[in-house]
């Protein structure tokens, strides 16, 4: 694994996993671009292994700066914290759409990149709307079991490989009556269990096919790509913090749908050697 690959992987989840365009998504099709771990089938292990330590860098993001609320949790003694329920409840949706899947022998399949990147353009077009439309309404800025659980909904939703979960989950939020900066707020808050979560699963299925062994011999480039999906992570939960007034959703629609519209002829002329599926498919 290079050092130039593992830095681009990092950046590339840094800003997916908050900016609403799908980190796994443009993981997958970055890979697919530029070739890594597709010639040499020795590489996947090694390439699985950097996408699965990834996420412990936007782990670290998200917790930083959500430092003082996790602390909260803490100090109000788990039990009766209402942040705690709140996530709990906002989680729960996807727990059970995992569990679906597992029971009917599915798993995910790539070939739904093109059209979920058009979906996920869908999506934040229809929150931009949703959120205008109620700008002179009274908006909600606290988050209620209620709110949690549409956000969960969404976010089971943006489950299918290539859909952004932040994306999802800011439409279910906007959706369920919240103002944008609440629901962008509690979205980036959700992404911390789904992102352990999602780090405990593909770090058993890298387990199971000795990815872990390949640790030590690529040291350096995991530490870079960790490091910068970290900084780009909490740069990028910083601008839509900071900007969400200012931004408008539209111009990130605009991307994801023209880029979904790409890989669609791409998918279709068979340049990504990656067939326009369902996203579920029957496991191998």
């Amino acid at each position: 694994m290079s050092i130039l690959h593992a830095a681009i992987l990092g950046i590339v989840q840094g800003l997916g996993e908050f900016l609403p365009i799908s980190s796994s998504g443009h993981l997958n099709l970055v890979q697919r671009l530029l070739g890594m771990g597709l010639s040499d089938p020795g590489s996947e292990p090694v390439m699985t292994l950097l996408t699965v330590l990834l996420h412990v860098g936007t782990l670290i993001a998200v917790i930083v700066v959500f430092w003082d609320e996790w602390m909260g949790i803490f100090r109000d003694r788990i039990i009766h914290s209402k942040l705690l329920l709140l996530l709990i409840i906002a989680s729960l949706p996807a727990l059970v759409l995992k569990m679906g899947l597992k029971v009917l022998d599915l798993e995910e399949n790539n070939g739904f990149l093109g059209l979920a990147f058009l979906l996920t353009g869908c999506f934040l077009l229809l929150a931009e709307w949703i959120s205008h439309r109620g700008r002179h309404a009274q908006s909600n800025q606290r988050v209620t079991p209620h709110n949690a659980f549409i956000m969960g909904c969404m976010q089971a939703v943006a489950m299918m490989p290539g859909v952004s979960r932040s994306g999802s989950t800011i439409l279910g939020g906007v959706a369920s009556g919240l103002d944008k900066k609440t629901a962008i707020r509690f979205s980036f808050m959700m992404s911390a269990p789904a992102i352990l979560g999602g780090l405990l699963l593909e770090a058993k299925d890298a387990a199971e096919i000795g990815a872990f062994s390949f640790v030590k011999d690529n040291m350096i480039p995991i530490a870079v790509g960790i490091v910068l999906a970290a900084l780009v992570g909490y740069a990028a939960i910083r601008f839509m913090l900071k900007l969400v007034e200012k931004v408008s959703l539209n111009w990130f629609a605009l991307y994801v749908i023209l880029l979904g519209v790409a890989v669609l002829i791409l998918q279709a002329t068979g340049r990504l050697d990656l067939p326009i599926t369902l996203p579920y498919v029957k496991a191998a």
